[in-house]
């Protein structure tokens, strides 16, 4: 596609952050595409970050929460699943980009020789290839409006290339195909009672600097903004008055885009890249976070895994819960209970609860709780759904006490010369490498009709998202089927088992993928809906 029919088809929108990091540029991002989108315009969003990972794959949750998975097997960062979640849409590989792997294509191309012998800088080489990362999905021609937020502060010396390039590509497009969002925090000072504004005023001279020029600047502040703080900042700042938005906590984020609606900011957007300025539909989501905000009742469900004190290594699970509350009109209480604190003798954390949800994970500090805890939804007859290694530790839960095989366990944590009921994949044995080499992205599954997860479903073919290792041993099927677990979830092109079942017990499933991955504000995800839907007949039937 020419450089012209760029410039008449896709219109980009910058976003950057200053003075402090989580401010929520990837929520601003996420409020205005959606916003957008309601107006009927095709758009996407992208992360650019500037760490030099390829991936975030092998990234400890305590650095970067979440590893989000998309269909085409991307492990990305946890701001495209607000991507999705809001816009309801899939993202790909060419929606997150690092540092790594720009300079990886680069040194990649050098060492074929295709810069003829010059000498490979960061201008105009690094440069060039963010700015091509950039334009991929423009170039697809399937959105009128591509996001792209640039990760980390201005002034960090890691991101100086991510704005040198769109600094670049905003007369590579043309002046009115481009637009700039600058978000910057307005602290509270309590000891003189007054919003200040000089970070702010820093942090654009900072942008200045870089000769970007923000058109939109979006305040980050406790306290609402009065007039004189907004004019204050549009003077100094050379934005326009009605350019100025405020960004405030409210009580959930699926709040943010009605906020933004009401201050004018897609308007704005819109007017500033000369967009039409269409009607906007925002029934579906306005019935959602009424549901949200006026639950008919409540459920108490326990998250049990490694990381309950970093709520982003769950934000997937916990949005999830989110949104097929909102589907039952129930508000879902969410307790976190660290599975390395649970014992058979210290179990008073999972009393109370009407359902239990095991987490994903890596490594085996915390798989012994885990396991107590499945024995004790099992034994209860509590709703329980397993992911990923959550279904594995049902699997050698069961092997353990009710085989009696008392060491079943997973080759990831144990010797193989016990029942590793949980075992690697043949050709996984020999790979060395930790980050890309898992089974990763969408892959299909066929489900048993009459099972509960064919009926939380409603159809026999689906296709879900994975990230891991270590599978099901089909070796052990015959004796846990015959025993009371049963595989109700078959990938039909490996014949491995994606989802088991005791259908003895009123609601147990366990399931190899992440449906989480899938599941967004409009249209929140079946197994969890069937999941919450069983722990509020348990809390009926035990008032």
């Amino acid at each position: 596609m020419s450089l012209e029919n760029i410039k008449k088809e896709t219109k980009y929108i910058f976003v950057t952050g200053g003075v402090a990091s989580s401010l929520g540029k990837g929520i601003i991002s996420a409020s205005l595409a959606k916003l957008l989108q309601a107006r009927g315009y095709s758009v996407t969003i992208q992360k650019l970050d500037p760490y030099i990972n390829i991936d975030p794959g092998t990234l400890n949750p305590y650095e970067h929460g979440e590893c989000y998975v998309t269909d085409d097997g991307a492990e990305t960062d946890l701001d495209l699943g607000h991507y999705e979640r809001f816009l309801n849409i899939s993202t790909s590989q060419a929606n997150n980009v690092t540092t790594g792997r720009i300079y990886q294509r680069v040194i990649e191309r050098e060492r074929k020789g295709e810069f003829l012998g010059r000498t490979v800088q960061v201008v105009p080489h690094i440069t060039d290839e963010i700015k091509r990362r950039i334009r991929i999905l423009g170039n697809e021609g399937r959105y009128d409006i591509v996001i792209t937020e640039i990760g980390g502060t201005v002034g960090d010396i890691e991101s100086l290339p991510y704005i040198e390039a769109v600094r670049q590509l905003k007369y590579d497009i043309g002046q009115n195909n481009s637009l700039f969002i600058h978000l910057t925090l307005v602290p509270y000072m309590k000891a003189s009672g007054e919003l200040k504004t000089k970070p702010t005023q820093h942090s654009v001279k900072a942008l200045l600097e870089n000769g970007v020029q923000p058109d939109i600047l979006v305040l980050r502040s406790e306290f609402e903004l009065t007039d004189e703080v907004k004019h204050k900042v549009a003077l100094f700042c050379n934005i326009d008055r009605e350019a100025v938005i405020e960004s405030i906590d409210v009580p959930t984020i699926y709040e943010v885009p009605l906020r933004m609606l009401a201050q004018g900011l897609d308007v704005v957007a819109m007017q500033k890249l000369h967009l039409p300025i269409r009607e906007i539909n925002l029934d579906k989501w306005k019935l959602f976070l009424d549901r949200v905000k006026n639950p008919e009742t409540s459920v108490n469900i326990g998250l049990v895994g490694k990381y309950t004190e970093l709520p982003d290594a769950y934000k997937s699970i916990t949005e999830s819960f989110i949104h097929a509350g909102a589907s039952n009109k129930a508000r879902v209480n969410l307790k976190f209970i660290d599975s390395t604190k649970i014992t058979p003798e210290n179990l008073v954390e999972l009393e109370g609860l009407n359902g239990i949800l095991v987490a994903p994970g890596f490594g085996d500090r915390g798989i012994e709780g885990k396991i107590t805890a499945i024995k004790y939804a099992r034994e209860n007859n509590i709703p329980f759904l397993g992911i990923c290694l959550g279904m594995q530790c049902s699997v050698i839960e069961y092997s353990r006490n009710v085989l009696g095989l008392k060491d079943a366990t997973s080759s990831e944590f144990d010797s193989p010369s016990k029942n590793c009921v949980i075992d690697l994949m043949n050709e996984q044995k020999e790979i060395t490498n930790m980050g890309g080499t898992m089974r990763l992205g969408a892959y299909d599954c066929k489900l048993t009709k009459g099972s509960k997860i064919y009926e939380a479903y409603g159809k026999e073919e689906i296709s879900e998202r994975h990230r891991h290792r270590y599978e099901f041993n089909s070796e052990y099927r015959d004796i846990l089927e015959k025993n009371g677990m049963i595989a109700v979830g078959i990938n039909p092109n490996s014949e491995l088992v994606e989802v088991v079942e005791v259908p003895s017990h009123r609601w147990f499933v366990g399931v190899q993928y992440h449906p989480e991955y899938k599941s967004t504000a409009v249209n929140p995800h079946p197994l969890f809906v069937a999941f919450v839907k069983a722990a509020i007949e348990h809390d009926k039937d035990n008032k």
